[in-house]
């Protein structure tokens, strides 16, 4: 059935639905995708694992990921997190395509330093139209990484394995945070453009109604009106402004409640109210995390 989702639990699984033979390490494994062929059977076929996956493809093979449809282009690497809904689009012959797909379970982390720390690699995140797009320094820099991972797992497996191809899976991720934010930096202006649409995204919510009638707006609502994942956004804020998508929202409803303490004879529980506040204490604690102050001693001191 084409509406159920095939569940890939592990490495073996996973090689065992392409055609693989079993695999050399049983929580990581890096897919040449010269040697991946999609047949008409397996087109539209929705999957879902439960690892970790980073993919770097030429262009011939479209890939769904969730709602949006990415097509990808030489040095453009893409990831997903565990349990992401994911399709073939087009069918694949071997050889017809160049590049790598590295998945790994979080057991393989799942003790270690960089197991703690894997949210912080938020491109996990990501929708696919967010890609990272690598110069060709960059991309020889990722494949030297996943090279001596697959190195490592196919040549010997000893006491050392398990820290030598968990540290260089580190290596490659920071070398990904550091790319992105190369990729931030370059596109700086389209970033300004994105700030400042959400800065009228939430004057429009404000004038509308919709603040009072729905209460302050998601930050999932600010996204999809950017078209740009929650993660995406708030990191592009975070690097354009030094403040996250949730600090814009809150900031905004701060600098609305100021005007309106000063400005009229409202009480801090009307306020909060018109602000989209079901509890008014929720409304104080916030002002007051902001400002230093409570709503009333704000008022008074003004």
């Amino acid at each position: 059935m084409k509406d159920e989702i095939i569940r890939i639990k592990s490495i073996t699984q996973l090689h065992e639905m392409l055609g693989f033979e079993k695999p050399k390490h049983p929580l990581i494994s890096v897919i040449d995708v010269s040697r991946l062929k999609i047949t008409k059977d397996m087109i539209n076929v929705k999957t879902a694992t439960n690892m970790y996956y980073i993919g770097l493809k030429s262009a011939d093979c479209g890939i769904r990921y969730g709602r949006n449809h990415y097509d990808f282009a030489e040095g453009v690497l893409a990831f997903h997190g565990p349990n992401q809904v994911s399709y073939a689009t087009s069918e694949k012959e071997f050889d017809k395509e160049s590049g790598w797909m590295l998945f790994f379970h979080p057991d393989l982390i799942r003790t270690t330093p960089l197991g703690e720390n894997i949210e912080n690699y938020s491109f996990f995140s990501y929708d696919v139209h967010e890609a990272l797009h690598l110069s060709d320094k960059e991309k020889q820099t990722l494949n030297d990484c996943v090279e001596k991972i697959r190195e490592e797992y196919n040549e010997r497996i000893d006491n050392h394995s398990q820290r030598v191809i968990v540290s260089s899976l580190e290596l490659l991720l920071n070398y990904c945070s550091r790319f992105y934010e190369r990729q931030f930096n370059t596109r700086t202006a389209k970033n300004k453009d994105v700030v400042t649409q959400v800065e009228s995204i939430l004057k429009d919510y404000y004038k509308s109604g919709q603040l009072t009638e729905y209460g302050p707006p998601s930050l999932h609502f600010i996204a999809d009106k950017v078209n740009l994942s929650p993660t995406y956004l708030s990191d592009l804020l975070k690097k354009e402004t030094g403040r996250s998508a949730k600090d814009h929202i809150n900031d905004f409803l701060v600098e609305k409640a100021k005007n309106m303490l000063l400005g009229t004879e409202d009480s801090v529980s009307e306020i909060a109210y018109s602000l989209g506040f079901n509890y008014p204490h929720y409304f104080s604690r916030l002002f007051k995390i902001k400002t230093g102050l409570s709503p009333q001693k704000y008022r008074d001191l003004n």
